[in-house]
């Protein structure tokens, strides 16, 4: 009986809390929305890490999935491809013959494949996988059949291939003829076998799985250029299912014993300090339930930092809805004072209120939970590019309406205990005094201009995070990267021409890239080995007198007019032109930072070097012919570092695969059709994707754009709150000194003199908040600092912007209160007295 009782009580005290709410549909409105937006920032960044880093992936028991890497990777040496390149086939085949540790293992690499016969490019998100791919994870298909061990075994020619849920209802329309049809990718045909289920997208989180082809189908999808026999390749990752009774310790055991062995029979040819490199790696097993992710590893770090920052917003939210909650409860005064006199407990009245912001918080997580539905996939798109789609579910399950549902409870009690304790505090004789001043009142009037210090401090943290946050993306958006970005076009020319040798092709790409730059609109064109700032790169080592150098070294080849192109002419020198024909004498263009590390305090015009290839390779003398600006090579946030240019001629490029960038007059977007219709012109057999380099740099940007733009949007938010907790206390004050202001004003006190009292007390409070919020943003910003980006967590110019910024909205927040106080009228004000 006594438990029907309680819930009987509690149900009395939301209804009446209700009603409460229902006569107040202002007040209600602020805080709902206040919580709306705090909760609802927080879900939707907790959504997104809850499908990066927390979720498990949706296959049978993924706490038993491990995936083998090299435990310190570090030094590898080679040729990489795909996303997750941990491993060799060498490695792989000897590692699956000799494994004990899983009863299933599989290997795989993934690689866009091209749905395009010709012409412009469409690709397709896939993977090779070895033949246990699908029964180690426990996944079933949704029609047909998928891969099994059958399908996966050397000079399989072209086996099926499986298709993703997605990429099934998306290019067959769902139909169950899709079954048996054959798939093209990358000029070679494939029949489809099956379906996977929906939700399933494969092991690495962020990336979608549109096709699955066995292994063995790599040579027959890349030719000569087949990576299954290369020792230095890297292109695969491993993952296997434990066998009960062995955990990841056990199985690290085992696989760290297996090393020396894998590692000596595998022994790529590579020079002395590469060798011991190898020789000395050693395998690991570690915990893969929720797949692997280079998404995951690029944000995580920046979500966790978002989402407390989003926590920080929705403290400074709860901050500003307790200030109302104690102006309630002021006004409510003699009310309570009235039900404690008649007997009523302070826990009954206590648990009351409580239910009053029960009620409010709830209301404001539902609002919050729809707000997260939007506000997540934004954050999805955000990331997603035309050239690199993020493949991300964030659909909210039992994780995220749990954080939702602790965050509405724990701002409940933020918000609602403490005015709830200061509101039944009062004697009830005190209470009814006229006008319920007092001790009580000044106690909440100290409480709450604490709050606003609070406020403050903490807005101004905020702000100033998000002012070098942005001031950071605008550094890397404008830095000198070398050369002139705009009105720059970059063609990917892929030919599919079988029978056709490899000086033919190289004819051919000479002759598109002359075709081209007489093409109207162009200012020039080249064609290069590695795009800047792209998705490709390569270093060397270097011989100088004799002695092998450990400086890291980019390497590029390039054809004449490529600095022209680019718009970054040379310092001294020559360019390359015909002269510079494969079989001629071997030269080079080097940057600054080249010749300031190997040649300091000469010109490097005239010197030679070599490039420390493998044992066994030739080593010519390369003569130093040019010297270039320094440039950005992988990244915008790299430094200038030594860079060698080679002609292309002399270069040991794939011939099939052309880069070409174009410098326009005009738009660079207005020449895609003339520059698609040349690449078919000369090579008719060829795909071609297209993309400005703007674009290209832009979409390097996007963690930062990201952290950038929803630091700004929160610390303006918390600005705009903090600015009303302001003006809440000083239009509280206000209301209870009208009295006393009118008997001022009536004793000869000028209006100005009234806006100097009160703008003298928002001052106080502002100078003490913005005291406590710059030490605590130095603190925070250090905690940032691996965003920076020409920053220092110390920046004066960035703490001034802030405390400058927030003083004028907390200004114009005080400036109102403080005027309507100077328009009192003393007679009315002395008369309500």
């Amino acid at each position: 009986m006594n438990t029907v009782a309680l819930f009987d009580s509690l149900w009395r005290d939301l209804r009446y809390g209700a009603r409460l709410l229902r006569l107040n549909p202002g007040f209600a409105s602020v805080a709902i929305l206040s919580l709306a937006l705090g909760i609802g920032a927080n879900a939707a960044i907790f959504q997104l890490l809850n499908a990066l880093r927390i979720r498990s992936l949706p296959v049978s028991e993924p706490q038993q999935l491990a995936e083998v890497r090299i435990v310190q990777n570090r030094g590898k040496s080679g040729w990489f491809s795909g996303e997750h390149p941990e491993l060799t086939n060498p490695l792989w085949e000897r590692l699956r013959d000799r494994q004990q540790a899983f009863s299933g293992v599989f290997a795989w690499a993934s690689n866009d494949f091209e749905l395009s016969p010709s012409g412009e490019s469409r690709r397709a998100q896939g993977a090779w996988v070895s033949g246990r791919f699908f029964d180690t994870l426990g996944v079933r298909p949704v029609l047909g059949r998928l891969l099994a061990d059958a399908d996966d075994h050397r000079g399989c020619g072209a086996p099926p291939a499986v298709i993703g849920y997605g990429f099934w209802q998306r290019e067959f329309g769902g139909g169950t003829s899709a079954i048996g049809r054959t798939l093209t990718l990358d000029g070679h045909g494939y029949e489809i076998a099956g379906v996977m289920p929906p939700g399933f997208s494969g092991i690495e989180v962020g990336r979608g799985l549109d096709v699955a082809i066995p292994l063995c189908a790599e040579p027959y999808s890349r030719g000569t250029r087949t990576a299954l026999d290369r020792n230095n390749a890297w292109f695969l990752g491993v993952i296997g299912r434990l066998k009960p009774g062995w955990s990841f310790e056990r199985a690290t055991a085992h696989f760290d014993a297996l090393s020396s062995s894998l590692f000596k029979e595998t022994l790529p040819i590579y020079r002395a300090e590469e060798e011991k490199t190898y020789l000395g790696f050693r395998l690991g097993a570690f915990a893969a339930g929720t797949g692997v992710s280079n998404l995951r590893d690029a944000y995580e770090s920046p979500l966790w930092m978002l989402l407390g920052i989003a926590a920080l917003v929705l403290l400074i939210a709860c901050a500003n809805l307790a200030n109302l909650m104690l102006a309630r409860a002021t006004a409510r005064a003699r009310e309570i004072a009235v039900r404690l006199a008649l007997g009523a407990s302070r826990m009954r009245i206590v648990r009351q209120l409580l239910a009053e912001s029960l009620l409010l918080a709830a209301a404001g997580a539902a609002a919050a939970a729809l707000l997260a539905r939007w506000l997540a996939p934004a954050l999805v798109a955000s990331l997603t590019t035309e050239h690199d789609p993020v493949v991300v579910d964030v659909v909210g399950d039992w994780r995220v309406f749990g954080f939702i549902a602790l965050l509405a409870a724990t701002a409940s009690l933020v918000f609602g205990v403490l005015p709830a304790l200061r509101a039944t505090v009062a004697s009830p004789g005190a209470a009814m005094k006229s006008g319920g001043r007092g001790s009580t009142d000044g106690e909440r009037s100290r409480l709450r201009r604490g709050l606003v210090v609070a406020q403050v401090a903490v807005s101004l943290v905020l702000v100033v995070v998000a002012l070098l946050f942005v001031r950071s993306f605008q550094n890397l958006a404008t830095v000198d990267v070398g050369f002139t970005r705009r009105n720059l076009l970059i063609a990917h020319v892929t030919v599919r021409s079988d029978g056709v040798s490899d000086e033919q092709l190289r004819l051919r790409h000479a002759t598109l890239l002359e075709r081209l730059r007489h093409t109207p609109g162009v200012v020039d064109a080249a064609q290069v080995r590695n795009v800047p700032i792209g998705d490709s790169f390569s270093n060397r080592n270097v011989i100088v007198s004799g002695v092998e150098r450990t400086e890291n070294v980019n390497y590029n080849s390039i054809s004449n007019g490529y600095f022209s192109t680019l718009a970054s002419p040379l310092l001294g020198g020559r360019d390359f032109d015909r002269r510079d024909a494969a079989g001629a004498p071997r030269v080079a263009i080097v940057t600054e930072s080249f010749g300031r590390v190997f040649f300091p305090g000469s010109n490097p015009i005239g010197r030679t070097f070599q490039i420390a290839e493998a044992p066994g390779k030739p080593r010519p003398s390369i003569e130093i012919v040019g010297v270039a600006r320094d440039s950005k090579y992988s990244e915008v946030r790299e430094r200038f570092e030594p860079l060698i240019f080679v002609p292309i001629a002399q270069d040991d490029l794939a011939a099939p695969f052309a880069r070409i960038i174009v410098r326009s007059a005009v738009e660079p977007g207005s020449l895609t059709a003339p520059v698609l219709a040349l690449v078919r012109d000369v090579h008719p057999i060829s795909v071609t994707t297209l993309r400005t380099m703007q674009s290209q740099m832009d979409d390097s940007l996007r963690r930062e754009r990201l952290v950038a733009t929803l630091s700004a949007l929160f610390g303006g938010l918390a600005a705009l709150i903090a600015a009303l907790g302001l003006y809440g206390v000083l239009s509280y004050m206000v209301a209870r000194r009208r009295s006393e202001i009118g008997v001022r004003m009536a004793l000869g006190a000028a209006r100005s003199d009234v806006v100097r009292m009160v703008m003298r007390e928002a001052g106080i409070l502002l100078a003490v908040g913005l005291a406590l919020g710059a030490v605590g943003s130095v603190a925070a910003a250090r905690l940032a600092m691996s965003l920076l980006f020409g920053l220092q967590p110390y920046d004066p110019a960035t703490l001034a912007m802030a405390i400058g910024g927030l003083s004028a909205i907390a200004a114009l927040a005080s400036y109102i209160p403080a005027w309507r106080a100077s328009r009192v009228e003393p007679t009315l004000a002395l008369r309500e007295e």
